[in-house]
Parts: C-alpha cells; structure tokens; sequence
C-alpha cells in the first residue's frame, strides 16, 4: 500500500484515534468487569455460610464463572487488547513509512539538484 506524502498526517491520525476509540471501549469494559466483581463481592460478604476467606474466594470464583455476561466482558477486553496491539503496530508502521517517504522525497530532490548543477558545470 502506497500512499501520497501529503496522505500520511491523516492517516497517522486516524490510525491514532483507532487507538484512542479502543481505549475508550477497553475503559468501558474494565468498567462494567469491575461492577460484576463488585456484585460477587457483596453476594460474598453477605453469604453468613461462608465460614473463611478460603470458602469466599471459592463462592466468588464460582460466581463470576458462571456469570455469561461476565466471562463476554473478560473475552472482548482480550479481543480488544488485541485490537490495540495491532492498531499501535499498524500507526508505528504508518509513521515508519511516512519517515521513509520523506526521506526518498528528500533523495530525489537532492539528485535533481545536483543534475542540475553538474549540466550548468559543463555548459547545458
């Protein structure tokens, strides 16, 4: 994929604002995760059958096992992450490139110069 000079700046934000939406949705999900986390340990605190902290965390493990909603929310922050992984990889790719660009802009600016230079030296 090869792109202008000029479309690199909006491409590099756009690949940034991916970013920062991926971010927004991981937030939201942590979250809704920690309100799940937060209702398993109440349902804990008030289980009076439950005698030690051992039998607790075994209660509250079964509780968020068993929660389907929980266990999505666990899977997209994976998915997510992922997302993010590949969306940080693909801006760097897209600054990279752009760095490059510049570079052989600068390279062939600098060739025609000097072709100009060396046809003035012997007289075109």
């Amino acid at each position: 994929m090869s792109i202008e000079l000029s479309d690199y700046p909006l491409a590099i934000c756009q690949a940034a604002q991916t970013i920062a939406e991926i971010d927004y949705e991981l937030s939201a999900m942590r979250q809704l995760i920690n309100a799940f986390e937060g209702r398993a340990d109440m349902l804990v605190a008030a289980n009076l059958k439950l005698k030690n902290e051992s039998q607790r965390r075994a209660h509250r493990f079964q509780l968020l096992q068993f929660n389907q909603e929980y266990q999505k929310a666990l899977d997209l922050v994976m998915q997510l992450n992922t997302e993010k992984t590949n969306a940080i990889a693909h801006l760097e790719y897209l600054r990279n490139q752009f760095a490059v660009a510049k570079l052989e802009a600068r390279l062939a600016l600098a060739q025609q110069l000097a072709g100009l230079e060396t046809r003035e030296l012997i007289g075109f």
